[in-house]
């Protein structure tokens, strides 16, 4: 800025300039006052550090919770998030991997983040800041306006149409509608991100956001460019937080992912929402309330993940009037194979049904391991027929007979002619789980009803023949 002299003789400059002249000189003065670096800031300084979150002072009567700052040290300028807000000092969860500040650093207030997707995100992977990490140009970010509300009860369209996942026993015993919003509940290693690649790969929607929470770093390329493939890739929008990155980019990643989804649905796209998994994004709810004092609730869960969980949760589903749809599926790490823990027994009383992948079916190599009669959908009535509500009835009744009679049978205490019922289904119940086995290499059913009966058909005049 200019100083002295030629400061106190800049009125006397532009008089004597032209109007072209004064027009340029007030432009360069705008220009100077409009860059934020040189317009002065108010902001506080760091008194405490801890390893996930550091304490500011100077900040709280102009602080809101989730807004950014942005902390000036050593290292450069990173930024963080208000999580805490007290009568002198505010609580600040940084983005980076550890609260990397030093007493005395400078801390400025940047507002909420806001998020405005553009079209062209489509085929691309970005993290929860909506930074590009696939190494690809700058993403276009148009002005951020007014972010998307959640549409309110009785605003929301009605749920009534099905759709093809392509996945047989998903679209047999559990089939979807847009809109809904599913559960895939397993444990560690049974084979959800491989179902959920699968859905993902649904020919019925413009545009899909897959949000890979917590995963591991080395498995997301696999995951984007082998399991979903690069057709499906190409109207994707992938929003990463890897296990390696701090709670708060954990946290913040399916918020992205969620503006990502409403942006498009807004637009009048039908929306995928694979979010994988809640569970990790539970936990790092956890890891940053506690962080800031509050106390656990329930198996170390604060009472605050369980308002936050619905709060994103009820942000999917049918749009208003007028608009798209959001159907998320959303897949739940079941912590140690206990499928009452507090985070698996909130979600399944928020979500619209439940897929259960059973650890038993993998270890027999049927894939996708889906327990049939532990898996429900709560919209099912809207995408069967009456003929298929039927069928469906009449084969869980006899994978029950049959599994029920499991132990039995082994050991030898079964008896062919003695129960009608329970011989057609040891008759029939293999055939079906082998017309149920599907990869992500096999091709989507276009008609699982009709590839089913193909099969029982099949192997009958196969024995007959025999």
């Amino acid at each position: 800025m200019a100083t002295g002299p030629s400061l106190l003789r800049a009125p006397e400059r532009l008089a004597e300039a032209g109007p072209a002249d004064r027009l340029s000189a007030l432009e360069r003065v705008w220009r100077r006052f409009d860059d934020p670096q040189t317009v002065l800031s108010r902001g506080g300084r760091v008194v405490e550090i801890a390893p996930t979150h550091y304490k500011v002072r100077g900040l709280s009567d102009i602080a809101r919770l989730g807004d950014i700052v942005e902390q000036r040290g050593k290292g450069g300028a990173r930024r963080g998030e208000i999580v805490r807000i007290g009568r002198d000092e505010v609580v600040i969860a940084p983005f980076e991997r550890s609260a990397d500040a030093g007493i005395g650093d400078a801390v400025f207030r940047r507002g909420p983040l806001g998020v405005a997707p553009h079209a062209s995100w489509r085929g691309r992977a970005i993290d929860a800041l909506t930074r590009v990490i696939d190494g690809g140009p700058p993403l276009i970010r148009p002005n951020a306006g007014d972010s998307a509300l959640t549409p309110g009860a009785m605003s929301r369209q009605r749920v009534g149409t099905g759709f093809l996942t392509g996945v047989r026993v998903i679209d047999i015993f559990t089939p979807l509608c847009f809109g809904q919003r599913l559960g895939i509940f397993a444990g560690s290693g049974v084979g959800k991100s491989t179902l959920l690649a699968m859905l993902a790969g649904a020919e019925a929607f413009d545009t899909v956001v897959v949000a890979l929470i917590g995963e591991r770093g080395r498995e997301v390329r696999e995951f984007l460019e082998d399991t979903i493939g690069a057709d499906s890739m190409a109207k994707t929008v992938a929003v990463v937080a890897t296990s390696d990155e701090s709670a708060m980019m954990r946290r913040r990643a399916p918020d992205t992912a969620m503006c990502v989804a409403e942006h498009f649905r807004d637009q009048g796209h039908r929306v995928l929402l694979v979010l994988d998994s809640i569970t990790r994004f539970a936990h790092a709810l956890r890891e940053v309330a506690t962080g800031t004092g509050e106390p656990p609730v329930a198996r170390g869960y604060p009472a605050s993940v369980f308002t936050d969980l619905p709060k994103l949760l009820e942000r999917a589903g049918p749009g208003a009037e007028g608009k798209g749809s959001i159907t998320a599926i959303i897949s739940v790490l079941v912590d140690g194979d206990d499928h009452n823990d507090p985070v698996a027994d909130s979600v399944r009383g928020i979500l619209d049904g439940h897929v259960v992948l059973d650890r038993a079916i993998a270890e027999q190599g049927r894939y996708p391991p889906v327990n049939p009669l532990s898996s429900i959908s709560r919209l099912a009535d809207k995408a069967w027929s009456a003929e298929q509500r039927l069928l469906v009835t009449r084969l869980k009744s006899m994978i029950a007979r049959f599994e029920d009679t499991r132990d039995i049978r082994l050991l030898g205490a079964y008896q062919g002619g003695a129960d009608a019922e329970l011989d057609i289904a040891v008759r029939q119940v293999p055939l079906i789980y082998e017309a149920l086995t599907q990869s992500p290499r096999d091709r989507a059913s276009a008609d699982p009803f009709a590839d089913l009966a193909r099969h029982l058909k099949g192997k009958q005049n196969g024995d007959q023949g025999d």
